[in-house]
């Protein structure tokens, strides 16, 4: 068998035993990348790999162009950053570099991880590989389609909405949101602060808590990192669901999903009872309120945040004459020119939120509903191990089909922002195929910190759904 076609925990085995050396996965990989560059899955690709591995020895990775590498270019899929060379190493990177990870590239995103399919890319839309007709999802669709298309071992992601969860949905793959301080952000290039979390996109369940094993832990660069005993994410993984109770939020299942999708959820439901797992449908009342929410608080606080582009620091700076003229007209002309459509969208929206007079009738208020949204889960936590929903409403959609929709597109993460929101866990796991061969995922929530129940449901789900 190819080494590209086996999965993280095999491909470790085989190193271990010196059937292959890290040089060689690296060239195995860089060579796929290459066969298949019209995936656009990568915006930039480290030819330097294979002589990283022969160096390091370790295990081949994908990372997402918003996180930092020292020397390497960070973009964010953005013109303002299309030159910018990262001057420190994201603690992620630090903790992968103590592992001797060797880095394959940095893949393609929507800008600034402010979309859904990977088509706001300053360079270029990914391609869905099961259907190039097709979106990867986003904002983390080049590390989804890398590793659906054997193009990356494994991979980083970031979801601030449902940006791994959901392009790991619509690619085929394994994706987790973990809990809110899990995992270090310094180092990530910021969106939404309070709702920005880094986490695994890779092929299997037990792939996945072997990545969280190495980037979780506590950081003092991050003021927002849980400083909590470290744990090994795989130690119980293979434990059946018996006797575990597991809600149906009765909000998922909305009018609107495809068919698809909702019998395919059910059927994970009656497979994990069959297994012993209390299946019971639960409420979360305010999960109607999650978009109209989301699209005030990650605006507003991307607006904050992206202000530090401006032409003076770093990044791309207006060279036309009228940015010349004065400060102003050079902020202006630089972000004008530098950020897209749907970025200049956002920071209007957030600003729009965040001004005088607005900012108790749309900030202060989504602030306060975002509270009741937490407590809802809270609240059927106290009962449930987790619950099981659909992780998006339909399969992958077609490229352009909603791009000039914004309201339509956003809908597309109707199912994972909460997640966000309340910062708790949350995991895409895929369970089968639509009719025209497009992957299906269901999505797994659990409480605060409570990973290892989450991996060990996800597992049961990915074995039953094998059979």
């Amino acid at each position: 068998m190819n080494i590209i076609e086996l999965n993280a925990v095999e491909t470790k085995e085989k190193l271990d035993k010196k059937e292959v050396s890290s040089s060689d996965i690296a060239k195995a990989y860089l060579d796929r990348i290459q066969v298949r560059k019209n995936i656009n899955a990568y915006v930039s690709v480290f030819e330097d790999a294979v002589e990283s591995g022969k160096v390091k020895g370790g295990l081949p990775i994908a990372i997402k162009d918003n996180m930092n590498i020292k020397g390497k270019k960070t973009t964010c899929s953005s013109k303002i950053l299309e030159n910018f060379t990262a001057p420190f190493n994201a603690s992620v990177i630090e903790k992968l570099d103590k592992e001797n990870f060797v880095y394959l590239g940095k893949t393609n995103m929507d800008e600034f991880a402010m979309g859904s399919s990977t088509e706001t890319s300053y360079f270029g839309t990914t391609l869905n590989p099961h259907d190039i007709e097709r979106i990867p999802g986003g904002s983390s669709g080049g590390s989804a389609a890398a590793v659906a298309d054997n193009q990356a071992l494994w991979a980083l992601g970031s979801d601030t909405g449902g940006s791994i969860r959901q392009p790991a949905s619509l690619c085929g793959i394994v994706g987790l949101k973990p809990t809110y301080g899990l995992v270090s952000r310094y180092g990530l290039v910021a969106f939404a602060s309070s709702l920005d979390q880094i986490g695994p996109m890779t092929k299997t369940v037990k792939d996945n808590a072997l990545l969280l094993n190495t980037i979780c832990g506590y950081d003092k660069k991050d003021s927002t990192s849980l400083n909590i005993e470290k744990r090994d994410y795989t130690d119980g993984i293979k434990k059946s669901v018996q006797g575990l109770k597991i809600g149906l939020p009765k909000e998922y299942f909305i009018e609107g999903i495809a068919p698809e999708v909702k019998d395919k959820i059910m059927q994970v439901a009656h497979k994990l009872e069959e297994e012993g797992a209390v299946i019971e449908e639960v409420s979360l009342p305010h999960t109607e309120y999650a978009v109209p929410v989301y699209y005030i608080i990650a605006p507003s606080e991307a607006s904050s945040n992206l202000s530090r582009f401006d032409g003076v620091r770093y990044g791309y700076r207006s060279l036309v004459e009228e940015a010349k003229r004065d400060l102003i007209s050079m902020y202006t002309k630089t972000r004008s020119e530098g950020f897209g459509d749907e970025v200049t969208r956002r920071i209007l929206i957030g600003t729009f939120s965040l001004s005088s007079g607005y900012y108790d009738a749309y900030y202060l208020k989504a602030q306060k509903v975002r509270t009741l949204i937490k407590q809802d889960f809270d609240k059927v936590f106290e009962k449930y191990d987790c619950l099981l929903t659909p992780t998006t409403p339909t399969t992958a959609f077609k490229i352009g089909e909603k791009i000039n929709d914004p309201l339509q597109m956003y809908l597309s993460d109707v199912f994972t922002l909460s997640v966000n929101l309340a910062g708790v866990p949350g995991i895409s796991v895929p369970v089968g195929f639509s009719k025209n061969k497009l992957p299906i995922g269901a999505q797994l929530i659990s409480k605060h910190l409570n990973e290892s129940v989450l991996l060990r449901v996800a597992y049961n789900v990915e074995q039953l759904m094998l059979k």
